[in-house]
């Protein structure tokens, strides 16, 4: 055990519940960067005018059908019945910003506390406020987005569901989680028009783009090794949305938690990955400085595995929460929790449970999933087929036919 660590700075944040005391988050001075994450400015604005980004649904849905496959059937018809509930939620949400306002502005109030407040009060962890980036806007949503401030919000994913990772369990904890989040967003984008101002909800089963840099922006969290967002009280556990307003909010500021560093010393994550998904070593992707994600390796383990979400589960900042990680590696320079079972154990329903160092082994033909747009495989699929002399039905030219419609439909509708 090594000596005491020298605290640089100390970040204090309100407690994770409305009426919690505030917490201390101590940054030992090894752990120093700079707030928020390192962005190279100029490649973020390259990127998104010469290769804007696409929602996933969009981007890889050619895997959607495929992992409808390997749903057992009661997760199947549970899947079926959350989107029930969740749909019109999605549908409202899609809507949202048309709706005009039904009070009137007071110039005298400052309206960007009193919607923390109440965001807090709707369940809310998280809560801050930074421009709407619209560089991050997906390319089929650029026309979609109308306001300029956004209100970033965290709800959090119920704790002892997400320790059963992956698990059909833990799957219903986080589509759970998105659909109160989802009602509880259109409440309060009603109080902000009940302030005089426009709300344009973003849902989470529709996003409008990557949110993880703006949360970032407004101080919620950093960037872990893992490739998603980490905040002070509950790590990557949060489900993520946004509202867009024309309120004129005060913007918070980007924070200096000590993550970029920590995550390079901890490691977990990568190491447990089942799928060898995440990269030892950053690197810059479309100007952030990251430890890129190979989508190629992770979705075939998230498909037949529930979900996978290993990488959230052995995280200790999303099993301690960040104060108590961060003042653990002030005392004893360690990682909490790391080498042992309790943090870094997973259970694979066919293969069996993993302890630290222990991992499971895929073949090659584990990996061999449907890749891309939906449209575009269906047309490489078409052509091997056709050079291997099969004869195709009336009902899978349609099915081709349908698949091309509806890519040049999309292509119109975001491109004008």
């Amino acid at each position: 055990m090594c000596a005491m660590k020298k605290v640089h700075h100390v970040v204090r944040r309100p407690g994770n519940r409305l009426g919690d005391p505030d917490i201390e988050i101590p940054v030992a001075e090894d752990l120093v960067t700079e707030p928020g994450a390192p962005v190279r400015e100029g490649d973020v604005s390259f990127y998104s005018r010469e290769y804007p980004l696409e929602a996933h649904f969009v981007e890889n849905s050619a895997d959607r059908e495929w992992l409808w496959s390997q749903y057992t059937e009661s997760f199947a018809q549970w899947r079926v019945e959350h989107e029930k509930v969740d749909t019109p939620l999605v549908e409202a949400a899609a809507v949202s910003g048309d709706i005009p306002p039904h009070g009137e502005p007071d110039p005298d109030l400052d309206p960007t506390e009193h919607i923390r407040q109440k965001a807090r009060e709707l369940g809310f962890s998280e809560v801050g406020f930074t421009r709407y980036d619209r560089r991050y806007t997906y390319a089929s949503k650029k026309k979609w987005v109308k306001f300029q401030h956004a209100i970033c919000l965290a709800y959090e994913q119920e704790y002892h569901g997400t320790q059963k990772i992956p698990s059909e369990e833990a799957e219903h904890t986080h589509f759970g989680t998105y659909t109160t989040e989802g009602a509880v967003s259109l409440e309060l984008a009603d109080y902000i028009r009940s302030l005089g101002y426009h709300a344009q909800v973003h849902s989470h089963s529709d996003s409008s783009a990557p949110y993880i840099p703006m949360f970032i922006n407004a101080g919620l969290g950093q960037l872990g090794a893992n490739g998603q967002l980490l905040m002070p009280h509950f790590g990557s556990r949060g489900r993520l949305m946004m509202i867009t307003t024309d309120a004129p909010v005060r913007y918070d500021k980007p924070v200096d938690y000590g993550i970029n560093r920590y995550c390079d010393k901890c490691q977990v994550c990568v190491a447990r990955c089942p799928s060898n998904a995440l990269s030892r070593d950053k690197l810059w992707w479309r100007g952030a400085l990251k430890n890129k994600v190979s989508y190629a390796r992770c979705r075939p383990v998230m498909g037949r595995y529930d979900g996978c979400s290993i990488c959230m589960k052995v995280c200790p900042v999303q099993k301690y929460g960040m104060k108590p990680v961060m003042d653990h590696y002030v005392e004893t320079g360690e990682v909490l929790g790391k080498g042992t079972d309790e943090l870094e154990g997973f259970t694979l329903k066919d293969k069996g449970h993993f302890g630290p160092g222990e991992k499971p082994h895929f073949d090659r033909e584990f990996f061999e999933i449907p890749r891309g747009r939906y449209e575009n495989w269906v047309y490489e699929d078409f052509k091997k087929r056709l050079a291997a002399g099969e004869e195709l039905t009336k009902e899978e030219l349609a099915e081709f036919g349908e698949a091309v419609r509806e890519a040049v439909q999309t292509k119109r509708e975001t491109t004008g």
